[in-house]
């Protein structure tokens, strides 16, 4: 039975290491985004040199991944529990899913180890993982989109809004100790990716977003 669980876990790494902003960008550009602008290949980038259009199609697939990848761990975690007598709480097979689910994200085994930064991955995984949370974490980073025109910034406090609220939520439970362990491990993830873009933002010369407008022409 845990075979299956283990097989869950390597299944989340692989779905990760699909990276849809070098898929997308290569569909629309014919060029590898890695190469393009900031060099990372995640939504914004995506936006920025190729476009709108896909630009969303990265963020949608990407988030899509991650639930993915949790609603499988959180399946295969339940029939375990149900069918062995072992203590494998759904819940600790999406979170469990959803790190590795990111870190293959981060480091893509089939596009040389070099994938994005996790902040669209993570919204698939809280989706599972702690609906509420990403809902309000959402709401945030849209209102400071809004506000800064800035999507480091705005990513990095919708995070801390994220991981917040998900401890919060699970304080009073038995899930509380290893929800805010893998959901700052998640965190940590997303800060240390962004560890460039954090230092603009203290020097005041991070970009703000500009949408490149795809065209054929």
């Amino acid at each position: 039975m845990w075979l299956l669980c283990v097989a869950a876990v390597i299944a989340a790494y692989l779905l990760g290491s699909i990276n849809f902003a070098v898929i997308f960008a290569n569909a629309f550009l014919k060029k590898d985004v890695r190469k393009l602008g900031s060099g990372n290949a995640g939504t914004t980038n995506v936006m920025r040199t190729a476009g709108l259009l896909p630009g969303i199609l990265t963020f949608v697939c990407d988030a899509l991944k991650g639930f993915v990848a949790c609603y499988i761990g959180k399946t295969v975690f339940f029939y375990v529990m149900n069918n062995s007598g072992a203590y494998a709480h759904p819940l600790y097979g999406a979170y469990l899913c959803g790190v590795i689910c990111m870190l293959g994200h981060v480091f893509p085994a089939f596009f040389q180890f070099k994938g994005g930064k996790g902040v669209a991955v993570s919204v698939g995984i809280y989706a599972v993982c702690c609906p509420k949370a990403i809902i309000i974490g959402l709401t945030v980073f849209a209102l400071c989109v809004l506000i800064t025109r800035i999507v480091s910034l705005s990513s990095l406090i919708a995070t801390v809004t994220v991981i917040s609220l998900s401890i919060v939520f699970y304080n009073y439970t038995e899930f509380k100790l290893l929800s805010a362990i893998l959901s700052i491990s998640m965190g940590l993830i997303i800060f240390l990716k962004h560890k460039d873009n954090i230092k603009r933002l203290i020097k005041g010369e991070e970009k703000k977003i500009k949408i490149r407008r795809h065209s054929d022409g």
